[in-house]
């Protein structure tokens, strides 16, 4: 390549940097937004652990406002994977559309769960009684086969993630990593889970898992918002990108 076509690919990198800094910041933000579910395990406790919950009286409002928060977090996770596209399809192009995919199959679970139990509230609101009870307990099962779609999901997308953040060099390699040592554990959880096998070990291996897992989102969460990707591996990637596509046409 000559010294003029150097210098038009180098030349486009200032745009590319502005562009990579909006994506991380929108990505950033929306990864820290994925937290925001953290207290459903209170919020739904009741219409979870009372099986006549369906046929009983008092405030729903602690199911509504979780399914709000868990609506948030699908959409959030969804545009996490939107808006880390353009920069993260320059290291691979097949894996940050799989990672799309694979954060819309997340999402689709967990508005299958928020379906699950409006329904519940829908049906005690509507005054079933007691006929219901079969109902709602049969929602309350669809709802933790879902929940295991949850748990294999995330593993998928940090796979995918991971594997291109560690690849790029956009942010520090221990913190992919961590998504790509715990996403096999939560993989080999969800399947023994599946199998409805429960065990104190398990559940060791629940935690194991579950935790780089949360560690990576959340540290790449802030790292994103308040620092960015990192500039000479963002600048690399464009510019190898655009290299390939000057020499691709010519």
């Amino acid at each position: 390549m000559n010294s003029n076509s150097k210098a038009s690919v180098s030349g486009e990198g200032k745009p590319a940097m502005t562009a990579s800094r909006k994506a991380s910041l929108a990505g950033g933000i929306l990864y820290l937004l994925t937290f925001v579910s953290i207290p459903i395990g209170f919020l739904y406790m009741s219409v979870l652990n009372d099986p006549n919950y369906i046929v009983g009286s008092g405030t729903d409002t602690a199911v509504i406002i979780g399914g709000i928060l868990e609506i948030i977090v699908a959409l959030a996770g969804i545009g996490t994977a939107v808006s880390l596209y353009p920069v993260v399809k320059k290291q691979n192009e097949a894996m940050a559309l799989g990672f799309i995919g694979s954060r819309v199959m997340e999402a689709g679970t967990i508005f299958a769960d928020v379906v699950c139990l409006l329904t519940i509230v829908t049906l005690r609101r509507a005054g079933v009684g007691a006929d219901g009870l079969i109902t709602g307990k049969t929602l309350v099962v669809m709802y933790g086969l879902f929940r295991l779609g949850q748990n294999l999901m995330p593993a998928v997308n940090d796979l995918l993630l991971g594997s291109l953040l560690y690849q790029s060099r956009l942010v520090p390699r221990i913190l992919p990593l961590l998504g790509i040592i715990g996403a096999p554990l939560l993989i080999a959880n969800t399947i023994v889970v599946m199998f409805g096998i429960t065990s104190g070990s398990l559940y060791l291996l629940t935690g194991i898992g579950v935790l780089p897992i949360a560690i990576f989102e959340f540290a790449l969460g802030v790292r994103l918002t308040f620092k960015g990707f990192d500039p000479s591996a963002t600048a690399a990637l464009f510019e190898k990108a655009q290299t390939k596509e000057f020499l691709s046409a010519a």
